[in-house]
């Protein structure tokens, strides 16, 4: 292992960040410039992560620069786009770095829906590319050492940053690379990397042996406690990674210890305390021995050792022959002092000194949400003034239509239409008349359909989602730990009843708005007729001609002149609060910049406040003067109806004037709640398609985790061992003493065998018995077969050893005037090895032996060992 510690680096899968995030983005922002500008950005976030994650990286400055880009363009795209699990839903994929896994189970790896994971995981890889940059820098120079230290102080705040911020972060339990504990350790380890190099820097300078020994108590200090806590922590040496590091902290440990006791010994002789200087080398010798007798294929000591040791003969020597100091025990000596000249980078984005913003005129999500309720507040506002005027003209439009004015002052002659009611008519008529209405309301119910189809589509989906995750939850119980479906889609589910509870509103207003079409549809149809079929329809009544020259005529008259200058003043007034525009993102920027935070509703309020203040006023001023102007109005009304000469005619045409005047009203009124209706049908489905893409992209989004988390289960399922311990029956654990032949193999079992008794101890000793040998059959001829009734007391043929213990040795051969024996007997087919046979040299017409053969030879169908003469052995195999 190198004399300095690197860490390497996580692997993570490929995420594809240009379709969601143009998404969003084209659903959020209108089209135009500034959209194609922020899917430019995201096609450019993108090239971001596959120059900084998708390849592999190289020992550069340039690779680091990468990183540290990409990690400052996440931080500033964080609070701009909502990036959690049931919004902008993208996971992302890492390996541990430090495990490697196994054969089958592959190396263990996290996927979270979280860009704050991401950010870590990208932040602990520039670390570890750092401390890899500053392990490879050429130490010899100036250069070389400043970058070290630069690189190896950078990595330690990057860790130290992700110890502080990972938790937080994940909001789960991270893997053990970046857990707490882990990046805690290696902040340490790193920050003595960074204090030895400014050892080496002092050692090169020559600096002052006070500053190089407190420099190097201090660098051996930070080791202590890199090994200590690499030594104490449960989880850490598990890690191959960990158990290579340790000896090389403890090894590094008692070397800086060493230097510092080292030149703290030129210290002590400087100031004619020659015994303490024997004393201190002595304990820096001690300390070298230890590493190189334990440490010493992980760092070389050689050269500090010889410099010590020459060090120590001169001084013992000099203390021998002239000064005879007395030498102090270590424990006795003034301990070292310590000088810290390195501190961990503080983590502050930007870190790379080529950061550009890519989404810079974009707002963050806080401004985004402030911007939306002071929208929603701003129209409220703007509903509420308009509505209030709007009420006061249907206030108005009533009061007239039940005084039957203006048509009264125009039908003084009783026998044609009065001009305001021909105007009504003929506008009526220009708007569509009766066909536009029922078009409309017809139209209403397929929009209504449309929209609740789209809802339920939505809210389908997410019920079958949260459905497979709870049969899984329940297969898997605590392994399956990811965010219940159910919590998640709480956001969603209450929006989608909001959306339904619209719909049921609107539903019933589509009702009111027939009920009252159905109430004047006669009269609204009789205005749509011809002026003559009108004034046929008209009662006639007797002329009042005489009243044409009456002063409360002219009253009337006048007032309703004034009158309808009101409605017009208020119309404009409507289109003034409507076109009442201001940018708060201005404002809602300075708020975040200077307190981190934006109270809304009161930067909101003042603001409406201020910019509607005169309006409301305004409006309310026309209001008075409406209601003043009404009352007068009903005033002169009932004086000139006393005038008026009374009879049944007039009555009957009254009436019928005062429901076409309502009927009109009526039918403008219906006509713009139809219009407004259809508008916000077609409104709200655009809408619930964005809530119903929502939905989509979120349950895809968890139907990848959920695969990607049932792999993992499969993996560790793999992992396990599949055999569980159980009992053993006493049969199989006590096998009975063999009786006569081979010990049979012992079972496997996995439980221990009780004791063994004496007697099982020494049945099981005794070799197996000898079986006898077999009695061949004399034979006359190669055809010849026993005569029936012929009894043998010959034993069957034994079979081979199941094992044959390489080629086959030869067998006997018959003896004279006799044929060998059967192949039954022999299974090996000599003929195929062309090995020669062995005659048996024994008297003529020697029967078979009744005993066992000689001792140089076996039994048939055993292996037989070769003989100890060499002489009279012959060749098994064909000579070359």
């Amino acid at each position: 292992m190198a004399t300095f510690i690197s860490v390497p680096l996580k692997k993570s899968s490929e995420v594809d960040l240009v379709k969601p995030l143009s998404k969003y983005v084209t659903s959020t922002y209108p089209a135009g410039e500034e959209q194609a500008e922020y899917i430019r950005a995201v096609e450019e976030l993108n090239k971001l992560r596959r120059n900084a994650l998708g390849r592999p990286l190289d020992k550069h400055e340039s690779c680091l620069e990468s990183l540290l880009r990409y990690y400052d363009q996440l931080c500033s795209v964080e609070p701009k786009f909502p990036f959690c699990e049931n919004q902008l839903c993208l996971t992302f994929t890492w390996k541990d770095a430090f495990d490697k896994g196994s054969l089958f189970g592959g190396s263990v790896k996290l996927a979270l829906a979280s860009l704050g994971y991401e950010k870590t995981c990208v932040l602990f890889n520039a670390a570890a590319l750092a401390s890899q940059i500053a392990a490879e820098q050429n130490l010899d120079n100036d250069e070389g050492l400043k970058n070290a230290a630069k690189y190896y102080q950078l990595a330690s705040g990057a860790f130290g940053h992700i110890k502080d911020t990972v938790l937080s972060a994940l909001n789960r339990e991270p893997t053990m690379d970046i857990a707490p504990e882990t990046v805690g350790t290696l902040s340490i380890i790193m920050l003595a990397q960074a204090q030895e190099v400014f050892f080496l820097k002092a050692t090169t300078d020559r600096m002052k042996d006070a500053i190089i020994a407190k420099l190097s108590n201090q660098a051996a200090d930070f080791y202590c406690d890199a090994f200590k806590q690499c030594q104490y922590k449960d989880n850490l040496p598990k890690y191959f990674y960990f158990q290579e590091v340790l000896p090389v902290l403890a090894a590094k440990h008692c070397i800086m210890q060493a230097n510092a006791e080292l030149h703290q010994s030129v210290l002590a002789k400087h100031k004619k305390q020659f015994g303490e200087e024997i004393a201190r080398l002595q304990r820096a010798a001690d300390l070298v021995k230890t590493v190189a007798s334990r440490y010493d294929e992980y760092v070389s000591v050689k050269d500090l050792t010889e410099k010590i040791n020459r060090s120590l003969t001169a001084a013992k020597k000099d203390n021998d022959f002239i000064y005879h100091d007395r030498v102090p025990e270590i424990k006795d000596l003034e301990p070292i002092g310590k000088a810290t000249l390195v501190k961990a980078t503080a983590i502050t984005p930007p870190l790379s000194q080529k950061f550009s913003d890519l989404f810079e005129k974009m707002v963050p999500m806080a401004v985004q949400q402030s911007m939306s309720s002071y929208g929603q507040r701003k129209a409220e506002t703007v509903n509420r003034l308009v509505g209030t005027m709007r009420e006061a003209t249907n206030l108005c439009n009533g009061v007239l239509a039940s005084l039957n004015l203006p048509a009264a002052l125009e039908d003084l002659s009783g026998d044609s239409v009065p001009q305001s009611i021909a105007e009504k008519a003929r506008s009526v008529v220009q708007q569509g008349g009766l066909q536009s209405i029922e078009q409309l309301i017809k139209d209403l119910p397929e929009l209504l359909t449309r929209n609740r189809e789209i809802l339920d589509e939505a809210l389908k989906m997410l019920d079958d989602e949260e459905t497979t995750d709870t049969e899984l939850r329940a297969k898997f119980n605590q392994r399956w730990n990811r965010t219940p479906s159910g919590d998640l889609y709480k956001p969603l589910r209450s929006e989608g009843g909001n959306f339904r509870n619209i719909l049921d509103k609107a539903v019933q207003a589509d009702q009111v708005v027939k009920d009252r079409y159905n109430v004047h549809c006669d009269m609204i149809a009789l205005l749509c007729k011809s002026e003559s079929e009108l004034n046929a329809a008209l009662p006639s009544a007797n002329p009042t001609k005489t009243l044409q020259g009456s002063e409360v005529v002219g009253v009337l008259r006048s007032q309703l002149a004034r009158l309808d200058e009101v409605k017009r003043e208020r119309e404009a007034l409507e289109s003034d609060i409507k076109g009442v525009t201001f940018d708060m993102s201005a404002t809602f920027l300075t708020a975040l910049a200077k307190d981190g935070a934006i109270n809304e509703e009161q930067l909101s309020v003042a603001q409406l406040d201020q910019l509607y203040s005169q309006h409301n006023q305004r409006v309310m001023a026309n209001l008075r003067q409406q209601e003043e102007l009404l009352g007068q109005i009903q005033t002169s009304h009932q004086e000139f109806s006393n005038l008026k000469q009374s009879n049944t005619e007039a009555n009957q045409r009254e009436e019928v004037l005062k429901k076409l005047a309502s009927a009109h009203d009526s039918y403008m009124q219906i006509s713009n709640n139809l219009s407004e209706g259809t508008k916000f049908y077609n409104d709200l489905t655009e809408i619930l398609l964005k809530f119903q893409n929502k939905c989509c992209d979120i349950v895809f989004a968890r139907k990848t985790e959920r695969d990607e988390l049932l792999k993992e289960l499969q993996q560790s399922i793999a992992r396990e061992p599949s055999a569980p311990n159980f009992n053993v029956p006493a049969y199989q654990s006590q096998p009975p003493a063999p009786v006569g032949g081979p010990t049979p193999a012992p079972r496997t079992i996995f439980n221990q065998p009780p004791p063994q008794t004496p007697q099982q101890t020494q049945a099981k000793s005794q070799p197996p018995a000898r079986p006898p040998p077999p009695v061949l059959i004399p034979q006359t001829a190669p055809t010849a077969t026993p005569a029936a009734g012929t009894s043998t007391n010959n034993p069957p043929p034994m079979a081979p050893p199941s094992t044959a213990q390489g080629p086959p040795y030869p067998t006997y051969q018959g003896y004279p005037q006799y044929f060998q024996m059967p192949m039954g007997y022999n299974p090996y087919a000599y003929g195929q090895y062309n090995v020669p046979y062995m005659p048996y040299q024994a008297a003529p017409g020697q029967a078979g032996y009744p005993a066992a053969p000689p001792a140089t030879q076996g039994y048939p169908g055993y292996p037989q060992q070769p003989s100890q003469q060499p002489s009279q052995q012959q060749n098994y195999y064909p000579q070359q």
